[in-house]
């Protein structure tokens, strides 16, 4: 259905009261929030000199195209807000987030002129007055008149918000500007089709040529750093952390040997892929490398498993077969879970650690094996040899050269660089891409404790890959199947007179719920009291009230109707 009447858009225009409650202040933290994106309050004087530097740099051409991919990428995130914030509003009530965030993030004062909208047949037409635009502000003050408009981040922001909105490209310019003497600032939108200088439009949204020239030096730089972090044996993995290094750097210089390693560490940190680049580091990089979990093989068959076994040794051995060591002789054998062999394979391992040699189960035939074993475990071998789980013997020979890979919670540092890795792999795995973490839903993987690792981080990010559509964000709803206790999140929001008051922790409020029923309060009267509340904090505003409490307008105008609260269902 096509909104182009102005009194209603002036009407909804005005509330936006469920966008200002999104905002909250963690002063203690150091952090605003606007929902789930982290938000900066900065001095526009400051903005204004970062312009003029930029100009002076790369020129205006360039710079323009720099401001535009800026407002771009926050025109999508807030398109997305849109969506969430409003999902039972009408078309207009949706898009008039866009105008009404530009001018509660103090960027400018959208005044609607005309505005036709139909996501379904795809028509769209805008025109709007910027009053008061922070970029022609900011111009004036650093480089006086121009002979081009200058709004720039506000015109990119408008353009992926509303092609973004409407599902198809819609491109927003603006004709007359204050920044280049005009008197006033006005926009036009419309479908990219009609208008003739698109295609001179569309290049200021790619990649500057200098910039990528840039990243394509910066890649190549990136690609050799590798290449010679393999070669020295300082990559293991993914992390750049001191405490990840340190393991790193202390596990370089056993890697080229033959020495056994014990890799200690909670379950879930890495050990197998520790194990699989000490391998790769050493001389034996071009043979076998065969992993064992001891834990997920059957007691009466690890035996066989590990050492192999002949035909008819029991019942059962219809072949014979070579094990996992004679499998990874002349390589690697990693032996996950060690401490949960049985006695017999103790001894059994014990001699290939001190003879080289075994021998299969059911034969008398002695074997030589020339394998570099590395062991793992996520619980003390030291207390199972006192418990009699382990032998002493065995302990001694595996502890030679032991290494504790640290727990996520203690390289933090590392979990943005683990998140890309992840969601790299997801994308390609689920083919979509999301457009990764919220700053809210990163904000909370930095204060979790992990008690399952990378494992665990890994398992979340792909739930958030499935459940969040191609180019959204994942939230925390997504990523948190039962959010961490991590504090008091809430901090300060602004009210209706736009200062700051203390936002209400929902978990440690009174339980209202029981309350109601010791009162012998009806179901009716709970709907009539939250229905003229809303309708007080919306100041009379069906529309607004409706959003407040999740309803459609014409939803909460016949509820209020039948309840006599309001019965103008026109007034707004």
């Amino acid at each position: 259905m096509l909104n182009s009447y102005l009194p209603e858009i002036e009407s909804e225009y005005s509330c936006n009261q469920d966008l200002s409650e999104q905002i909250r202040f963690q002063s203690t933290e150091g952090k605003i929030w606007f929902g789930e994106q982290r938000m900066l309050l900065m001095q526009v004087s400051a903005m204004a000199s970062f312009r003029r530097e930029l100009i002076n740099s790369l020129g205006i051409e360039r710079a323009k195209g720099f401001f535009l991919r800026l407002g771009y990428q926050s025109g999508l995130k807030d398109a997305e807000m849109a969506r969430k914030l409003r999902p039972n509003s009408s078309e207009l009530e949706m898009f008039l987030v866009g105008p009404q965030l530009h001018a509660l993030k103090g960027m400018v004062n959208p005044k609607p002129i005309q505005l036709e909208l139909d996501q379904e047949s795809g028509h769209f037409y805008c025109e709007l007055e910027w009053i008061d635009s922070f970029e022609v502000e900011t111009c004036l003050t650093e480089v006086g008149l121009t002979a081009e408009p200058v709004c720039w981040s506000l015109l990119g922001y408008a353009c992926a918000y509303s092609s973004s909105f409407m599902k198809r490209e819609i491109i927003i310019q603006e004709t007359t500007c204050r920044g280049c003497g005009d008197q006033r600032c006005i926009i036009i939108g419309k479908p990219a089709e009609e208008w003739e200088n698109a295609a001179d439009f569309r290049r200021y949204f790619q990649a500057d040529p200098i910039i990528e020239e840039l990243y394509e030096l910066q890649s190549q730089i990136s690609s050799l750093r590798t290449t010679l972090d393999k070669r020295e044996g300082e990559y293991y993995g993914i992390g750049r952390s001191a405490a990840y290094l340190k393991v790193c750097k202390t596990i370089d210089k056993a890697a080229k040997g033959k020495i056994s390693l014990l890799l200690l560490g909670e379950t879930g940190v890495g050990k197998e892929v520790i194990a699989r680049s000490v391998h790769h580091r050493s001389d034996r990089a071009e043979q076998a490398f065969v992993a064992v979990n001891c834990a997920a093989i059957p007691p009466d068959l690890i035996e066989a498993e590990l050492f192999g076994v002949e035909k008819g040794a029991y019942t059962g051995a219809s072949q014979t077969r070579s094990g996992r060591f004679e499998r990874a002789s002349g390589g690697t054998i990693f032996l996950d879970e060690v401490v949960e062999l049985t006695p017999r394979a103790q001894a059994a391992l014990l001699r290939v650690l001190q003879e080289g040699e075994l021998e299969r189960v059911g034969d008398s035939r002695t074997r030589k094996v020339d394998v570099r074993i590395i062991a793992a475990t996520n619980e003390s071998l030291a207390d199972a040899v006192e418990a009699g789980r382990f032998r002493s013997d065995l302990y001694y020979r595996l502890n030679v050269f032991p290494v504790h890979i640290p727990p996520l919670r203690d390289r933090l540092e590392d979990l943005p660089l683990l998140v890309e890795h992840f969601l790299c792999k997801f994308h390609l795995q689920y083919h979509k891409r999301t457009l990764g973490l919220s700053d809210k839903a990163l904000e909370l993987c930095l204060q979790y404790a992990w008690p399952g690792n990378i494992r665990e981080l890994g398992n979340m990010l792909e739930r958030g890959v499935i459940l969040t559509d191609s180019n959204e964000t994942i939230g925390q709803e997504a990523l948190f199947a039962v959010f961490p206790k991590t504090g008091n999140l809430h901090g300060d929001r602004l009210n209706a007179d736009g200062a700051l008051v203390q936002a209400a922790d929902t978990e440690n409020a009174a339980d209202w719920v029981t309350q109601i029923f010791e009162m012998s309060v009806s179901l009716d009267a709970v709907e009539e009291e939250l229905m003229r509340r809303a309708m007080e904090l919306a100041q009379q505003n069906v529309s607004q009230a409706a959003r407040l409490l999740g309803l459609s307008r014409p939803a909460l105008a016949y509820r209020l109707k039948k309840s006599g609260i309001f019965n103008n269902d026109g007034a707004d």
